[in-house]
């Protein structure tokens, strides 16, 4: 039970982790000042909101790791995040499809995890639900501004989606440890939430003159610790002051 409910709760936070990192790559590259802004304090609401489930995750551990042992001392291999959200920033266009792909699912997977009996689960996603559906409305509305645009920010969007589309199913894949909390009433069933989310993310791209990708491909493996190539890099600089500076404190 405490194995996995730590390792579930690993799951949830090192996809917020690993998207804040990307997305605060953009941090002084946004197409504009606004919305650079906004993209750098969205990777600041998911940093925050890893706090929050990797402190958790230490008090569970009990072995006097910290939050940031958990967040920045392991290995690639010792990551969970799904597949998607260490896809790089190839373009802005990339950038929010990326966003966006996850956002959905974020949303519905928070309003599930309020449910949840584990109360310490529940509080973090009753406050962190706030940020998301921001989250969520901002991503959206820049699929629908570039979707619906020029003929050269649909056909980026397009493009855009068409390859991280290969990413998504495997967010409604289930590990031993979402399983176990499954059962226990803690966890969220992620196979409730494909229908829905396919249903969401179809509409928005309907409506943003976009063609739903047909492929019936999908990738899979960040679950269980399988990554692309760009997450090694995507490691190199999250970890690199704690990897140069060990133990080093705020």
């Amino acid at each position: 039970m405490k194995k996995s409910l730590y390792n579930y709760i690993l799951g949830i936070a090192d996809n917020s982790l690993i998207l804040g990192q990307r997305i605060g790559e953009l941090c002084g590259h946004g197409p504009s000042l606004e919305t650079d802004i906004a993209c750098t304090n969205i990777s600041l609401d998911l940093l925050g909101q890893v706090r929050s489930y990797y402190q958790y995750a230490a008090k569970i551990a009990g072995d006097g790791r910290t939050e940031d042992d958990i967040a920045m001392l392991r290995k690639e291999r010792e990551y969970v995040n799904v597949l998607l959200v260490e896809q790089p920033n190839t373009d802005f266009a990339y950038t929010m499809a990326r966003h966006f792909l996850f956002d959905e699912y974020h949303l519905l997977f928070l309003t599930e995890l309020k449910k949840s009996k584990d109360m310490t689960l529940a509080a973090i996603a009753t406050k962190c639900i706030k940020e998301v559906r921001y989250h969520q409305r901002f991503s959206s509305d820049w699929i629908r501004r570039l979707g619906d645009g020029t003929e050269e920010s649909q056909n980026r969007m397009q493009a855009a989606i068409d390859d991280l589309w290969t990413y998504t199913d495997e967010l409604f894949h289930q590990t031993d440890a979402d399983k176990a909390m499954v059962s226990e009433g803690i966890g969220v069933d992620v196979t409730k939430l494909k229908n829905a989310y396919y249903e969401k993310v179809n509409t928005v791209l309907e409506e943003s003159t976009l063609t739903i990708p047909e492929s019936k491909y999908f990738q899979k493996g960040g679950k269980m610790g399988i990554h692309t190539e760009h997450m090694g890099f995507l490691l190199a600089e999250l970890q690199y002051m704690q990897r140069t500076y060990p133990n080093m404190e705020w």
